[in-house]
């Protein structure tokens, strides 16, 4: 891997259920770069994103992700992967028999975490970086869809990831807080963290404009910046 990419993508077939989803994908992003991939829905953005933490397999082409050469990644590899990145999901995948608290402390446990003391710090630092210092108390269903996609957030940055990979973030929710969540994640990029960001929200673009990819057509192309695309 080039020195300062996280991602390298060359002449990668992407497939789900043995279907070819997208054909030829070049893609390399760097180190704290802040890069959307949109399309239709089908087109090809969550297998995508899927393929980049071990979830579909990399068959063809050359593919690397923080460190990691996927044409050559055994099983008992992807756990060391996937501490390295974090996952945003649209759904938020969160435990609901169980407080904020316990939701992280869950994903510290499963991915090592042991010593207490800094457990507790890490849960405090992660938590007010989301704006919900004062929430780990309560349930997800105790928060509204914006406080639980931050916690979404929170988790990912449980193990100080080189790369998030969010994967329809804002999909279920309202305009204003959808602007809040990337506001969120813009600035984590700014922090050093890439942040690989799947949408189909366009009206996001204007206010953040930043370097966009497109999946359509089974291919995957680059457009740097997002001023000026349409939905159309």
């Amino acid at each position: 891997m080039e020195d300062g990419n996280i991602i390298e993508y060359e002449g990668v077939s992407v497939y789900q259920n043995q279907i070819l989803i997208l054909t030829n994908v070049n893609l390399t992003v760097k180190k704290g770069e802040f890069v959307y991939i949109i399309g239709r829905t089908g087109t090809g953005k969550t297998s995508l994103l899927k393929t980049m933490y071990a979830e579909l397999p990399v068959v063809d082409g050359s593919a690397s992700v923080a460190g990691y050469d996927l044409r050559k990644l055994k099983g008992s590899d992807i756990p060391y992967l996937r501490r390295r990145l974090g996952i945003v999901f649209q759904d938020f995948q969160l435990l609901t028999d169980r407080s904020v608290k316990d939701n992280l402390f869950f994903v510290m446990k499963a991915t090592g975490w042991k010593d207490k003391k800094a457990m507790q710090e890490r849960l405090h630092y992660v938590l007010t970086k989301v704006g919900l210092g004062t929430k780990g108390f309560k349930k997800p269903n105790q928060l509204s869809g914006g406080e639980q996609q931050r916690v979404g957030i929170a988790r990912a940055l449980i193990n100080s990831p080189e790369l998030i990979l969010a994967d329809e973030p804002t999909g279920n929710l309202d305009p204003d807080t959808s602007r809040g969540i990337l506001s969120l994640l813009k600035e984590i990029s700014s922090g050093g963290t890439s942040v690989l960001m799947a949408t189909h929200d366009y009206s996001l673009f204007e206010k953040f404009p930043s370097r966009t990819l497109r999946c359509e057509g089974g291919h995957l192309t680059d457009n740097q910046q997002a001023g000026g695309i349409t939905s159309g």
